[in-house]
């Protein structure tokens, strides 16, 4: 990182911010989601007010261009932990930020003594082949499953 670049954790001060990126970023490739600023900011600030939280943001001479952000569980083996959520500002997008951000989370779980860490992920497309660099791998002991409730 350079002189101007830092990572640190994330602050409700800065919750707008991340709400714009988080829009921004997942309405472009390859989500395509049509986010709105202020749904994007409501479920950003919900999952940082959950007292597992735990997330990063990296400035660049003083502006946020990107976050991570998850919660953790604990289950009978250990704690894990779960990254619900990577943006980068589309501006700022193939500089490394995604992955310095990855790599910091990861060794700051690992001083935290989490034992394992999950996330969700587009199942094609660049994102599988960009979590492997970093260690993640198919699950195949458990599915994810869903359905959709009629309003």
């Amino acid at each position: 990182m350079k002189d101007n670049e830092k990572i640190v954790p994330l602050t409700m001060d800065h919750l707008d911010r991340y709400a714009r990126i988080y829009a921004e970023a997942f309405s472009g490739e390859p989500w395509n989601d049509t986010w709105k600023v202020s749904d994007a900011r409501i479920h950003v600030k919900e999952l940082m007010e959950s007292p597992q939280a735990y997330g990063l943001e990296y400035a660049s001479d003083g502006k946020t261009a990107g976050f991570i952000l998850g919660t953790s569980m604990l289950f009978h083996y250990g704690r894990t932990f779960e990254i619900n959520d990577l943006a980068v500002d589309p501006v700022f997008q193939k500089r490394g930020i995604g992955s310095l951000l990855v790599e910091q989370c990861i060794e700051d779980l690992k001083k935290q003594g989490i034992v394992g860490l999950h996330l969700i992920t587009a199942g094609e497309g660049i994102l599988p082949a960009f979590y492997e660099k970093y260690g993640f791998k198919l699950e195949h002991e458990v599915i994810l499953m869903g359905r959709e409730l009629s309003k």
